[in-house]
């Protein structure tokens, strides 16, 4: 596949990884968009099961392989969700009140630390948005604090159990 988000990742267990709002390949709702591309910019719940024995936590990521930039976007990032928790509510990119008291937000490609909606450039095409829990073997990923998603992902190969994914869709028709 074109632009494939995992072509250099190390190969490891799958787990699953669901959500209500969305069907893996399927469009993400339009509230999922961003602001400015009329959406709210709202992450949409997660729920995911099966995960190696060993986990000690999660890493959450949202890339854009489809992005016009030469590497990609990243749209969201968190890391040290507990190895208790399967899952995470709508809105919880935007909302610490829905996320783990030992989650830590991490930058996105604007250098906030909220979920950014996807907005594809008009007339673009279809965008893929993979949703990607990554399965750990340490309770805490050491990374700096302002770790960007891609360091974070350089971080975690050392310890990465498992990876499961969800690809949502997303495109901006022509004016």
């Amino acid at each position: 596949m074109a632009n494939d988000p995992n072509w250099n990742l190390p190969e490891v267990p799958t787990f699953t990884l669901t959500s209500p709002d969305f069907a893996d390949g399927g469009v993400l709702p339009d509230w999922a968009r961003g602001s400015d591309a009329g959406g709210e910019d709202r992450s949409p719940a997660l729920e995911w099961s099966g995960a190696p024995e060993g986990t000690q936590s999660y890493v959450l990521t949202v890339y854009d392989p489809d992005a016009p930039t030469g590497s990609g976007f990243w749209h969201w990032s968190l890391t040290d969700l507990p190895a208790s928790t399967t899952s995470l509510p709508q809105g919880a990119g935007t909302d610490d009140a829905l996320l783990p008291a030992e989650a830590l937000r991490r930058r996105n490609e604007y250098g906030t630390d909220t979920y950014l909606g996807a907005a594809p450039p008009a007339g673009h095409g279809p965008h893929r948005y993979v949703f990607t829990v990554s399965a750990l073997d340490v309770p805490v990923l050491e990374a700096p604090a302002d770790a960007t998603p891609a360091v974070v992902g350089f971080l975690l190969r050392v310890h990465l159990l498992g990876r499961a994914q969800l690809t949502g869709t997303q495109e901006t028709p022509a004016s």
